[in-house]
């Protein structure tokens, strides 16, 4: 076990969709499509543990429509980060383009969904419906990479940001480890586990 009670799951698009359909690899169109490397991603999840981080690869990804979209990126986070309980997996999208945003923007936005994105342009950052305040309290907890239980009164003093903080855990945003309470960015968190 690693620490942090979660098993990484590290997820190259590119390679899945060549192994799980015969169609142009370094593009994510169709739903059957996205719904083959749907069940792929999730066959490679149900093989962790308990918890997972898995780090969706779309760098060698020419092109997603929103169809593949839907199939990869929402109806993943509705199964496995569904409302009212607790994540079962943490998911960063990475190497997202901005020809990538476009479509994983309106699925989310679709269904009321908030995600973390790695782009090009910086560092991780919630694509989605994110609320002001989750905004704030992600960008806080990106620049700091953890926090404390203790630290939160002092670093959150406003009720509302902690209320914002407690929500992003919920949704599979930011992990707490289990057995410091410690709040951690998921950047920090893939540092850690994926180097």
């Amino acid at each position: 076990m690693n620490g942090f009670g979660i098993d990484p799951v590290a997820i190259d698009l590119r390679r899945l969709v060549r192994r799980q359909v015969a169609s142009l690899y370094a593009h994510l169109v169709t739903r059957p499509t996205g719904r083959a490397v749907r069940l792929a991603i999730e066959s490679q999840l149900a093989n962790a543990g308990e918890m997972a981080l898995s780090v969706i690869d779309f760098s060698e990804v020419h092109v997603v429509d929103f169809s593949c979209a839907d199939e990869v990126v929402a109806k993943l986070l509705l199964h496995y980060q569904p409302p009212g309980r607790a994540a079962r997996a943490f998911f960063i999208l990475r190497g997202v383009s901005d020809l990538h945003l476009e479509p994983i923007e309106a699925v989310l936005e679709r269904h009321r969904l908030t995600a973390v994105a790695e782009t090009a342009a910086g560092p991780c950052r919630l694509v989605g419906v994110p609320s002001e305040a989750d905004a704030r309290v992600w960008r806080s907890l990106e620049e700091r990479g953890a926090l404390s239980p203790g630290d939160v009164p002092a670093h959150l003093p406003d009720e509302v940001d902690r209320a914002a903080l407690e929500s992003l855990v919920r949704r599979g945003l930011v992990f707490r480890r289990p057995e410091s309470g410690d709040y951690l960015a998921l950047s920090n968190l893939m540092r850690s586990l994926m180097g």
